[in-house]
């Protein structure tokens, strides 16, 4: 049975001594961030990640390596990922979250937004099943609905490392059925979780058996 621990901050807990837990590259992409609630999105985002793997490796924060390199080219601009963890990190609205697990995860969160053209983006990434079903949803219910079956599609893709590009491989259950993968190549977990009334979040683990999961709260 993998094990996953799932961490969440909101961004008004950034505070400008955690950019001592990050390294050169890290300052830098900070740095480029021109809105203070990006930067403080990437800053919480590289916070959680670092304090939850210093306190299980007995660490620093400052002292986890941490990779990002691309896998097309090289650049440190990709997936995080740490030696002998897998991670997923996500963001929207107020809220960062991460997830760290034995096997690979994929986190989404997701704000719930009916300002949004949903009905072209469901277009593009449910397929004919599933749109099917997101048609019978009407006004602030329809967000919620297209809410959730994206953060379920986008923690399985998170979780492969396949991108958004794959988003019509992976059919999920409907938004008032249990979180499921229905049709896919390969097996996962999908599990919904509370964030906020404002949000849908889920997170995917690929393996035959559902964790062993674990959610906190960063305090400060």
């Amino acid at each position: 049975m993998p094990d996953v621990e799932v961490w969440w901050a909101r961004v008004e807990q950034a505070r400008p001594e955690f950019l001592t837990d990050l390294n050169d590259v890290e300052r830098e992409r900070y740095a480029a961030y021109r809105r203070d609630e990006d930067k403080a999105r990437f800053l919480l985002g590289v916070t959680l990640v670092r304090r939850v793997l210093g306190a299980r490796m007995s660490l620093a924060p400052a002292a986890v390596v941490l990779d990002r390199a691309c896998a097309d080219c090289g650049r440190p601009h990709g997936k995080v990922r740490a030696k002998d963890v897998e991670l997923s990190v996500t963001h929207s609205g107020d809220w960062i979250g991460i997830a760290v697990g034995t096997a690979p995860v994929g986190l989404d969160v997701e704000r719930i937004a009916p300002e949004h053209d949903l009905d072209g983006v469901a277009r593009m990434s449910l397929t004919p099943e599933e749109h099917q079903v997101f048609e019978q949803y009407e006004g602030a219910a329809r967000a919620r609905a297209f809410a959730t079956y994206w953060t379920r599609k986008e923690a399985v893709l998170k979780a492969s490392g396949e991108g958004i590009t794959g988003v019509q491989n992976v059919v999920v259950s409907g938004p008032e059925e249990p979180a499921a993968v229905i049709r896919w190549d390969r097996q996962a977990q999908l599990t919904d979780l509370t964030v906020d009334d404002g949000y849908a979040a889920a997170l995917a683990v690929l393996s035959p058996e559902p964790p062993a999961l674990h959610v906190h709260q960063f305090r400060v």
